[in-house]
């Protein structure tokens, strides 16, 4: 009982730390870059509205702040949409991208750009960005989870998932074929993944479908342990299986669709992060494991996206390019340990 005890203090604490950590993190970011602007003055701006000198307040204000929200907001949304798909497909390596979900909120943003349907609307405004990219991210999801009923094989529902995924990207590859050059560039732009240009009026519509679907997913803590335990133990404890499945569905969806629209797909932030937050926190508890795992994302894409607009300044690499360097190692140590296993 000590041990337990002493267990889920060092768990707390932990979570404690690392939201203290992301102010400063989020800090840090405001203020590093080709204009530097120091840490008290970047805190000034942002609680009193003064400045030190007039121009870091319209740096700050207008481009680094929504930026760094944005990447607060994107990793979170992102890290805990991969953490629900790996328990609910019970498998270590699941997240979006892997799934074809990202390909298929892709797609439709495409449909969008490029093919220049609408949705009914005169233009297309971010709310019909995150509207098809959520059209897009559930009909893929909805398709795996139909093949996920009749096909109990892991690997493949995996294959089946990639599949989807490279059929979304050859419909998107043919709307690039015959699209004409002005609208081409912004989305090859945009397919490569970005927190660039995030303006406030992106952060508001990630405020609206993001941030409360964060804060919904810990309601469903106590029937994801129970899943964790499989579906006949759940079932046992009152979960309703169809009904917790539509509800993983829609989470999933909605935070890959919400950041997608915007930033393009991201890779290896679904997989990755989850994985640290257990090496981190040491449990499988989603009491934990959910805010932390948000935590985690929002601290590691806001480091990312650091590391890209500044490494190569005045060059901006896309952001998976970065993601990717920290993802990939997880994937092949995972696929390792694994095999030892067996």
């Amino acid at each position: 009982m000590e041990a337990i005890d002493k267990a889920r203090f060092r768990q707390v604490f932990l979570l404690v730390f690392l939201l203290v950590c992301t102010f400063f993190v989020f800090a840090f970011c405001i203020g590093f870059g080709s204009v530097k602007i120091e840490l008290k003055e970047v805190i000034s701006i942002i609680f009193k509205k003064e400045a030190f000198n007039p121009t870091h307040k319209d740096i700050v204000m207008g481009i680094r702040f929504p930026r760094a929200l944005g990447t607060l907001i994107g990793g979170a949304a992102l890290a805990l949409s991969g953490l629900l798909l790996q328990i609910f497909f019970k498998n270590p390596i699941v997240e979006p991208y892997v799934l074809g979900i990202s390909s298929g909120a892709t797609l439709f943003v495409a449909l969008i750009m490029l093919g220049g349907i609408t949705l009914g609307f005169k233009t297309p405004s971010p709310y019909v960005l995150v509207l098809g990219a959520f059209l897009g991210a559930s009909l893929v999801m909805m398709l795996v989870v139909a093949f996920a009923v009749k096909v109990r094989d892991v690997v493949t529902l995996l294959v089946i998932g990639i599949m989807v995924g490279y059929i979304c990207s050859a419909v998107t590859n043919l709307l690039v074929a015959f699209a004409d050059s002005e609208r081409l560039y912004g989305f090859i732009m945009w397919t490569k993944g970005s927190f660039s240009g995030f303006t406030w009026k992106n952060i508001n519509v990630l405020l609206i479908f993001g941030v409360p679907i964060i804060f919904a997913s810990f309601f469903v803590v106590k029937p994801l342990n129970a899943f964790l335990m499989g579906e006949e133990y759940a079932r046992s404890m009152g979960v309703d299986i169809k009904k917790f499945r539509l509800i993983i569905i829609l989470i999933a969806s909605i935070l890959t669709a919400g950041v997608t629209a915007f930033t393009g797909p991201i890779a290896f932030v679904g997989l990755a992060v989850p994985h640290i937050s257990r090496l981190i926190f040491r449990t499988s508890d989603n009491r934990i494991l959910i805010p932390g795992t948000v935590i985690m994302g929002a601290i590691v894409t806001s480091l990312c996206d650091l590391i890209c607009r500044t490494i190569f300044a005045p060059t901006e690499l896309p952001i998976s390019s970065i993601t990717s360097f920290i993802g990939a190692p997880i994937v092949i140590y995972l696929i390792l340990k694994r095999r030892a296993s067996l």
